[in-house]
């Protein structure tokens, strides 16, 4: 933790650690066999397609070397593709292609990439280099999600997404993860990405951490993160409350994009999500999440659980944040 996260409040302000995360609710709420349909992007994506949850369009897959000289075939319509690991964690092995070039192709941060670097990117990856656990691995060429542009203030040479933790079928907490130049473009935050807790009930960014530090605008683009308004909010709440009951997972992490033409799109799940989440929202996620232990029933449809999750959580309706925690933690925060 942050050196302003004061350690002695912690339990007080009910931070959950990693420890607490995986004793408490990953295993106690996750069973183990349903860890295949999050850990496999390709096994996500088509659960997904059939429930009618919307993702990024797949272009082909590269499973063993001498296919990667089909590459070419796969991206023939398009200038733009995503290529990424089946099996791969916390945003390593992306690489997102922007556009071509004369001598090959230009990254999304700009830098330029021969047709020789991106085969070997591609080998890299069906090595086992991303994957989890370094077994040997598949490759996956799809679309370029464009983002909304009410992120393009607040995002350098990247796509922004949505990360929202769902407990149960209920969303707890959500951040927008913004691209910086230190990300390579990429919305990881251990890579350097923003990331922006959002209210619950509106939508609407409040406050912004990159590398455990307070930010109060964007590194790159210099606007402020404060008050930028996430689109189709109950929708996207919506979205990643049904993702549960895709996946039989009650602790989940769900990855959204906002595309521009297309809206909310599915990127990827995850059933061990981290916990920078509390960091961006200025609160511990303990409370939130022993509110919904202690309810005796929850609402059957996902349009139900999210409204409830508005209702709940939002910062103006009475959510437990550092602030509320105690006049020690305010001072140290601010």
């Amino acid at each position: 933790m942050p050196s302003w996260w004061p350690g002695t409040r912690l339990r007080e302000a009910g931070v959950v650690s990693m420890n607490m995360r995986n004793a408490q609710y990953i295993s106690r709420y996750n069973s183990r066999r349903y860890y295949p349909l999050v850990d496999d992007k390709l096994r996500t994506k088509e659960l997904a397609l059939k429930a009618g949850i919307a993702v990024p369009k797949l272009y082909g897959v590269i499973e063993i070397e001498r296919q990667i000289r089909q590459l070419p075939e796969m991206i023939r319509y398009h200038s733009e593709f995503v290529v990424k690991p089946v099996h791969g964690s916390g945003g390593n092995g992306i690489l997102v292609i922007a556009g071509r070039t004369k001598n090959g192709f230009r990254k999304s941060s700009g830098v330029p990439m021969s047709e020789e670097a991106l085969e070997h990117h591609i080998s890299n990856i069906l090595s086992g280099m991303y994957s989890l656990g370094g077994t040997p691995d598949r490759a996956m060429i799809e679309y370029r999600v464009r983002f909304d542009p009410i992120f393009e203030p607040v995002s350098f040479a990247g796509v922004p997404d949505i990360r929202t933790i769902v407990f149960k079928g209920m969303p707890v907490a959500c951040m927008i993860r913004l691209p910086t130049r230190a990300s390579d473009g990429k919305a990881n935050l251990h890579q350097g990405a923003v990331g922006a807790g959002v209210d619950m009930a509106t939508g609407m960014a409040m406050y912004g951490v990159c590398r455990d530090k307070l930010v109060n605008d964007h590194p790159d683009t210099g606007h402020p993160i404060r008050g930028v308004h996430i689109p189709e909010w109950p929708t996207l709440l919506e979205t990643a409350a049904r993702c549960r009951d895709l996946v039989g997972l009650d602790y989940l992490g769900v990855d959204i994009v906002l595309d521009e033409d297309l809206g909310p799109l599915v990127l990827e799940l995850n059933a061990r999500p981290g916990l920078s989440i509390q960091l961006a929202n200025h609160l511990g996620l303990q409370k939130r999440l022993s509110a919904i232990e202690q309810m005796q029933s929850l609402p059957e449809s996902a349009m139900e659980r999210a409204t409830l999750a508005m209702q709940m959580f939002g910062h103006e309706g009475g959510a437990e944040s550092l602030l509320e925690a105690g006049a020690g933690v305010q001072k140290r925060l601010f």
